[in-house]
C-alpha cells in the first residue's frame, strides 16, 4: 500500500504575548515565544509528516482567521480546527463566514478550563454545537479525564455530530492511574460518531522520565476502545516540546502501530484523518 507518510492532526501556532497565553506558566517558559509554520516544517520533513491540522489555542475569531491565512500560505496545513462563539446569538453568521473557507474543518472550545465541570451540558452551548453539522464541521472535545462522564452524556444527545476526542482525554499518566479513565473511555467509544487523537500524552506524563513503556498501558486502552478505524495521530506541537522532541513524540504512535496490519497503519497514519476531517 505504501503509506509511508503521516498526517499530524494536532498542532498549534501562536505569536506569544503573556496576556493571551496565560496558561503558559513558569514550568512551560520555553513556550513563551512565537511558533510559526517555518519552525515546524523542518520537523515534519525529518519525521515523514506530509500534512497537519492546525488547532486553536486562543478563543478568538481573530486567531481562527489567522490560522486560515497560514493554511492559505502553506499547502501542507491541510485543515484548521478553529474557534467560534458557540453560545453567541450570531453563531450562524460566524459559521457561515468561517466555513466558506475550504480549510476550516472543525471547531473547538477549551472546555477543560471552564469552572463548571458540566459546561458541555449548558443549553446554549449544546445548541451551538448542534449547529456545526449544518456546516459539515467537526467538534473537538478538549477535556480532562474527570469530564468524560459528562462528555458521554453530551455525545449521546448529539448523535449526528462528528466528535474528535483530543489528547485521549488527558488521563493521569504521571500517577500511573488507569481507572476510571479506562472504563469511561470505553464507554464514550461506544458512540460511533466519536474518534480519538493519540496526542498530548507526554505532557500528562513525567516530562523528564517518561518512556514508551510508561505510555503503553494507555495506548492499549485507546486502541482496544476505538479500534484502528477511529484513531488519528497528533503531536500537540509545540506544547509537546516541554517533554520531548517532535520526532520522539510522533514516534510514540508510529512505533506502537507497527504491530498492526498495513491497512490498519494506513488508516491511523493518514486515511482516518482524511475521512474524519475531510482533508483534501
Amino acid at each position: 500500500m505504501g503509506y509511508t507518510m503521516t498526517i499530524d492532526v494536532h498542532q498549534h501556532y501562536w505569536r506569544y504575548n503573556a496576556r493571551e497565553y496565560g496558561w503558559i506558566g513558569e514550568s512551560m517558559a520555553a513556550l513563551r515565544r512565537d511558533f510559526t509554520p517555518g519552525d515546524l516544517k523542518p520537523l515534519l520533513d525529518e519525521t515523514g509528516v506530509e500534512a497537519t491540522v492546525a488547532v486553536q489555542a486562543r478563543q478568538t475569531l481573530e486567531e481562527t482567521d489567522w490560522l486560515l491565512t497560514l493554511a492559505d500560505e502553506n499547502a501542507w496545513i491541510a485543515g484548521v480546527v478553529g474557534w467560534a462563539d458557540l453560545r453567541g446569538a450570531d453563531l450562524d453568521a460566524q459559521l457561515e463566514r468561517l466555513a466558506a473557507h475550504p480549510k476550516l474543518k472543525g471547531v473547538r472550545h477549551v472546555v477543560h478550563d471552564e469552572p463548571d465541570d458540566r459546561f458541555l451540558m449548558r443549553d446554549d452551548f449544546m445548541r451551538g454545537v448542534s449547529r456545526l453539522k449544518t456546516y459539515d464541521l467537526t467538534y473537538d472535545l478538549l477535556l480532562f479525564e474527570r469530564h468524560l462522564p459528562v462528555a458521554i452524556e453530551f455525545v449521546r444527545r448529539l448523535p449526528e455530530q462528528t466528535f474528535v476526542l483530543d489528547h485521549i482525554s488527558k488521563p493521569r499518566i504521571r500517577e500511573s492511574v488507569l481507572s476510571p479513565w479506562a472504563e469511561n473511555l470505553h464507554e464514550i467509544a461506544r458512540y460511533g460518531n466519536v474518534s480519538c487523537k493519540v496526542s498530548g500524552m507526554v505532557t500528562e506524563a513525567d516530562w523528564r522520565n517518561w518512556t514508551p513503556e510508561t505510555l503503553r498501558p494507555y495506548l492499549d486502552v485507546v486502541f482496544d476502545a476505538f479500534g484502528a478505524e477511529r484513531i488519528m495521530l497528533g503531536s500537540d506541537w509545540p506544547v509537546c516540546t516541554v517533554a520531548g522532541t517532535y520526532h520522539d513524540v510522533m514516534n510514540i504512535g508510529l512505533e506502537y502501530i507497527k504491530a498492526l496490519s498495513e491497512s490498519e497503519q494506513a488508516a491511523i497514519k493518514i486515511l482516518n484523518a482524511k475521512r474524519i476531517y475531510r482533508l483534501g
